[in-house]
């Protein structure tokens, strides 16, 4: 069955361009001209994966990205201008998945869709081997992408789970960025390193927005990142 996108921008040649580029791939894409349109459409008929223009009438990205995340973790990719530093780095700690820069090759935003897609077959794959990582107050359950801490529920993106899941497998063991980035977006996708310290940042807010003393996920600086044993 073909995977549909959603694909959300108020530049009208990017919608038919880009829409033509994933159809020719075999996807089924969606289309809206803003967020507050778009959030209309996903919530009556959700979709496989999202597409963001940031900059947008009504409703912009960012709101759009923001109310997404109440109910979803549809990954998301954010199209930035080029000069929005800022705005790639706050969609990151927000709930973005991806970002990519405009102008765009649209062959490269196709190689982020299938890798971001793929992230998601490969779990649900892999889920009924997989036993559940149990840390502590920590678990992390492959099969239903569902996290707990401490029995509460922690919500989390595809690119959030994975980053904290290559953590807890072994925890004491430091990760480097770049291991990171191979365990959440696979060894042949560019990222900066900047949006891995994003998603740690966000993944640290959503724990301690439910238990204010966490501090498993532990900073080596120059070095990377591990998840603290338990004493």
């Amino acid at each position: 069955m073909a995977q549909t996108i959603a694909l959300v921008d108020d530049d009208r040649n990017i919608i038919t361009s880009v829409s033509i580029a994933l159809e020719a791939e075999g996807f089924k894409v969606r289309t809206y001209n803003d967020g507050a349109e778009a959030l209309q459409g996903l919530s009556a008929q959700p979709a496989d994966l999202a597409v963001l223009d940031i900059k947008m009438p009504r409703m912009d990205g960012m709101e759009l990205l923001q109310r997404l995340r109440k109910n979803s973790a549809i990954p998301v990719i954010f199209l930035t201008s080029k000069d929005d530093e800022i705005d790639e780095l706050l969609g990151l700690r927000m709930g973005a998945d991806d970002y990519i820069k405009k102008p765009f090759s649209q062959r490269l935003l196709v190689e982020r869709i299938r890798a971001l897609l793929r992230r998601g077959e490969a779990a649900r794959d892999t889920a009924s081997a997989a036993q559940s990582v149990v840390r502590g107050e920590l678990v992390l359950d492959s099969a239903r992408h569902a996290c707990s801490w401490r029995g509460q529920i922690v919500d989390l993106t595809v690119t959030e789970f994975l980053i904290l899941k290559a953590l807890a497998m072994r925890p004491g063991h430091v990760k480097n960025r770049d291991q990171l980035i191979d365990a959440a977006y696979g060894e042949h996708i560019y990222v900066d390193d900047r949006t891995i310290d994003s998603h740690i940042k966000r993944l640290r807010k959503k724990f301690r927005d439910i238990d204010s003393d966490f501090g498993h996920i532990e900073t080596l600086y120059g070095v990377g990142y591990r998840y603290r044993e338990d004493p």
